[in-house]
């Protein structure tokens, strides 16, 4: 049993390595200009989910959202400018839900403590949601996150629009906006799992889900109506946990969620709406260990989408502002001080 166990964790290594080595990235990157930056970033975000584990979700979803536009390249971490108002933070599918840049500052700012100029904002934020990943989940989700990855310097609002999926994606269309990505069905199925975690505005399911016929679970459709407005507007639009049974734990409870028909978002029921992808959530739901290996290998996979090396990137000192703009704060200054 031991050796079996051993040898899957080897197989599993091997196969996430070699991934990752086909975009650049490498486990161990920075074992000599920075050797510690992963036990850095693991202490900030141990300190911030053990206080919240909402902060944690909010992490495993920022590297999503990072890499579905522009890359992996902490694009989505830059903040707005006069120059560029309108920056991948600011679009719909991001604010005001998206969580978890404090943990950047406070990972990014440790670890230009230790190696100044050496980490990018992009391998702190992998590391930060494979970490958040471990700790939600118990320490049960555990996987080497390879590095190497460049911030970019572009961050556009439409472009979260345009490669986002939005909730109410039914199954072709999901296929089909990860194959865009590189990555396979299977692999939609495993990494939509982190919906285990976290919480969802009413105002991205109610107009599908429950103002409208849906399979939704009766009793289920019932306890959200009574949480949120049946219009929900920015002035009113509460949150609900994406996993009514164990609401901060990483684990499998989503896909017998879905099962269930007590899931969240048209993106979540249609699943289970070809027999294939039915099967996977089967599998994810009822077979010990099985999503949690998966999604380690998917997440991995995601976390090399169109990563910048070379000339295609920087490394930040400060990860909400690009280099240039972080020299001109420092030189001219900027109205008071802000803390990156």
């Amino acid at each position: 049993m031991a050796a079996a166990s051993l040898r899957l964790a080897v197989a599993v290594t091997f196969a996430l390595a070699l991934a990752s080595a086909c975009q650049g990235l490498k486990v161990g990157y920075y074992k000599k200009s920075c050797p510690r930056v992963e036990t850095i970033v693991r202490a900030e975000v141990k300190k911030f989910v053990y206080k919240n584990a909402g902060i944690g979700a909010g992490l495993i979803r920022l590297l999503f959202h990072d890499c579905f536009v522009e890359g992996c390249d902490a694009s989505v971490l830059l903040d707005p400018t006069p120059a560029n108002p309108e920056p991948e933070k600011m679009s719909p599918p991001n604010f005001p839900s998206l969580r978890g840049f404090e943990v950047i500052d406070a990972a990014k700012d440790a670890v230009e403590r230790a190696c100044p100029g050496k980490v990018s904002c992009a391998d702190i934020v992998a590391f930060a949601a494979r970490d958040a990943a471990y700790f939600l989940s118990r320490f049960r989700v555990k996987f080497q996150m390879p590095a190497g990855r460049l911030d970019g310097r572009v961050s556009r609002s439409s472009d979260a629009l345009d490669n986002l999926p939005p909730p109410f994606f039914n199954l072709t269309e999901l296929v089909a906006s990860f194959a865009a990505k590189g990555l396979t069905a299977e692999d939609m199925v495993v990494l939509s799992g982190a919906h285990t975690v976290g919480r969802s505005h009413c105002s991205s399911f109610v107009p599908d889900r429950l103002a409208a016929p849906s399979d939704i679970d009766a009793g289920f459709a019932n306890f959200l109506r009574r949480r949120c407005p049946a219009d929900p507007t920015p002035a009113n639009d509460p949150t609900v946990n994406q996993d009514p049974v164990t609401p901060n734990a990483f684990d499998n409870q989503y896909y017998k969620n879905v099962l269930a028909h007590k899931v969240l978002f048209t993106s979540d029921a249609a699943l289970i709406t070809t027999p294939a992808t039915a099967k996977m959530v089967r599998d994810n739901a009822y077979i010990p260990g099985w999503w949690e290996d998966r999604f380690a290998k998917a997440f991995v996979k995601m976390a090399a989408v169109g990563v910048k090396t070379g000339k295609q990137g920087e490394i930040r000192k400060r990860c909400r502002v690009v280099n240039n703009a972080a020299d001109a704060k420092a030189k001219y200054g900027n109205g008071p001080a802000r803390r990156y």
